[in-house]
C-alpha cells in the first residue's frame, strides 16, 4: 500500500466514521486489537451447512480471522441464523477444483503462509491437544473433517501431524463446532503464555480490515466513498 493510497484510505475511514456510532467504533477497535492469523481453521467437505456456520461463529468468537473451506462434493452456503453475522467479520477462503486437487491447493496456500497443518482425528498415532508443541514463531492450521467420516485419508496423508481431544466416555468424538471450540480455546490459552509478537495481526492488516468493515456496515457506503473521492480530487 503506497503512502498516498494509505492516506486516502485513512481519510475514507475518518469520513465513514461519522456514520458509525461511537459504541460500534469502540467495539471494532477492541476486536481488531485481538484479531489473529496465528491460528486458522480448515473445514473439509462439510456435509451440513449449519455445522460449518457454527464453526465460523466459533472462530469469530475466538478472534480467528481466516477460515478455509475445502469443497469436494459439498458446497458451503452460509446459514445466517447460525452465524449470527459472524461471516461478515471473517475471511472465507474456498478451494474447489474439478480435477480433485482442492486439498493440495489449500495446503500449498497455507504452507506458503508459514502454517504447520494438523488434522483433527482420534486415530492411535494422533497427539493429544494438550501435548501439541507450540512455538512463538510457528503458525498452526487445524483441519476438521465432515460429520460422517472426519478428515479424509487424503488429508491424513498430507498433513504435518494429527491431533485429538482426549475422550473419557464411550463416544469417540464431539460434534464439529464443539471440537473447534475446545481446540481453539486450548491453543489460544497456551499461546498466551509465550506472548508471541506475531500472534495478533499487524497494524497494516488492522487498517485494511477497519476500512472493509466500515464499508460493510455504513448504509450506502459506495455512494459515500464516491463523494469522498470526488471531494479529495477537487482539493
Amino acid at each position: 500500500m503506497s503512502q498516498k493510497s494509505g492516506e486516502l484510505d485513512q481519510g475514507l475511514v475518518d469520513y465513514l466514521a461519522q456514520y458509525i456510532t461511537p459504541h460500534k467504533r469502540t467495539a471494532i477497535e477492541r476486536v481488531l486489537s485481538q484479531r489473529t492469523r496465528f491460528f486458522t481453521v480448515v473445514l473439509e467437505d462439510i456435509f451440513k451447512p449449519h455445522n460449518a456456520s457454527a464453526v465460523i461463529r466459533t472462530s469469530d468468537c475466538f478472534g480467528i480471522q481466516d477460515i478455509h473451506l475445502i469443497e469436494k462434493t459439498d458446497t458451503y452456503k452460509i446459514n445466517p441464523f447460525v452465524t449470527r453475522g459472524a461471516s461478515q467479520w471473517v475471511d472465507l477462503h474456498k478451494y474447489f477444483s474439478p480435477d480433485g486437487s482442492a486439498v493440495d491447493q489449500c495446503f500449498d496456500a497455507l504452507h506458503q503462509k508459514g502454517y504447520k497443518i494438523y488434522g483433527t482425528s482420534p486415530v492411535a498415532d494422533s497427539q493429544s491437544i494438550h501435548e501439541l508443541p507450540l512455538f512463538p514463531d510457528q503458525k498452526i492450521a487445524l483441519v476438521f473433517g465432515n460429520e460422517h467420516e472426519g478428515i479424509s485419508e487424503e488429508v491424513k496423508s498430507k498433513v504435518d501431524g494429527l491431533v485429538h481431544i482426549p475422550m473419557r466416555g464411550f463416544t469417540e468424538s464431539f460434534n464439529i463446532s464443539v471440537s473447534a471450540s475446545i481446540f481453539l480455546f486450548e491453543l489460544i490459552k497456551r499461546a498466551s503464555a509465550f506472548e508471541s509478537p506475531n500472534f495478533h495481526i499487524s497494524e497494516e492488516e488492522r487498517s485494511e480490515l477497519r476500512l472493509r468493515w466500515y464499508k460493510d456496515i455504513v448504509p450506502h457506503a459506495d455512494i459515500h466513498e464516491r463523494h469522498f473521492r470526488q471531494q479529495t480530487q477537487n482539493l
